[in-house]
């Protein structure tokens, strides 16, 4: 194991010669990517993987869990169901039927955890390996916010088109947006997004500013000028250099981000601020 304090950058970075998994060499490309996101994530996650509910989470569960749980990674089959699946069975099965799924505002009780319990919005995403079967379940858990006046009415799932030349992040992205309850189509290249946004009325561009042929700015220019209402989010790895005269508004997002960002950035272009005249 990793000395404490030490962030895992990989499956690599653990000893496993002990575990019912093996060595991560011999993991399908699956499970090892969704482990990776998994350990490099700060946000508190599990990773359940086959039907025998083998078991692996990053740090922060485990610090949120508890030494009760073991040490992690994990890797192994838990005596008892963990909190967040066992109170989210339904929202676990959906994901198991390949649905991502997303249980807000459970109360998670951690036994032997000095301040674990609390309550927590999780997303469950359906991880899949060859053949599209669905062979593993991720489940992340965010701090649910606390309730100081009535909710502000919904304003429903929206249609957002994914702009990412790297397969496994388009991927990634796109199944969070489904867990948060969105629609998500996921494209490679400007022409693609071009072609689909031609064919077909989306809410929000989420483009990746460095893209092949053509700029992420570039691409959205032309897409709020055939749709003015369109909103804008751009993942850049380059901070806001590139974004310093763009003339419509955006949201940005600074790679990598977190999912609680993600999800403000949702919030913030699904009830826009009323522009002043």
């Amino acid at each position: 194991m990793l000395d404490p304090g030490r962030s895992a950058h990989s499956s690599s970075s653990y000893d496993w010669s002990a575990s019912r998994l093996g060595e991560p060499q011999q993991w399908p490309q699956a499970l090892r990517l969704a482990a990776d996101v998994m350990f490099n994530t700060p946000l508190p996650m599990l990773l359940v993987w086959g039907r025998d509910m083998t078991m692996l989470f990053n740090d922060a569960y485990g610090a949120l869990a508890g030494p009760a749980y073991g040490r992690a990674p994990g890797s192994g089959v838990p005596p008892v169901m963990p909190p967040p699946l066992a109170v989210a069975g339904d929202e676990l099965r959906r994901a198991w039927s390949g649905e991502a799924a997303y249980a807000p505002d459970r109360n998670l009780m951690f036994a032997g955890s000095a301040g674990g319990s609390g309550h927590y919005d999780l997303y469950f995403t359906p991880v899949r390996a060859d053949g599209d079967a669905v062979a593993g379940v991720l489940c992340a858990l965010a701090p649910a916010a606390p309730v100081t006046e009535a909710p502000a009415e919904s304003a429903g799932p929206m249609r957002i088109l994914v702009v990412e030349d790297n397969v496994d992040s388009q991927y990634l992205v796109c199944e969070m947006l489904r867990a948060f309850g969105h629609e998500a189509d996921g494209v490679g290249h400007p022409n693609d997004a071009l072609a689909r946004l031609a064919a077909g009325q989306y809410d929000v561009l989420f483009t990746d500013v460095s893209l092949p042929g053509m700029s992420g700015v570039d691409l959205a220019r032309q897409a709020v000028t055939q749709a003015p209402s369109m909103r804008v989010i751009f993942a850049s790895g380059y901070g806001d250099t590139l974004l310093r005269h763009v003339e419509f508004p955006y949201l940005s997002l600074q790679k990598p981000y977190e999912l609680d960002q993600l999800q403000q950035a949702l919030d913030k272009v699904a009830h826009p601020l009323p522009v002043r005249t």
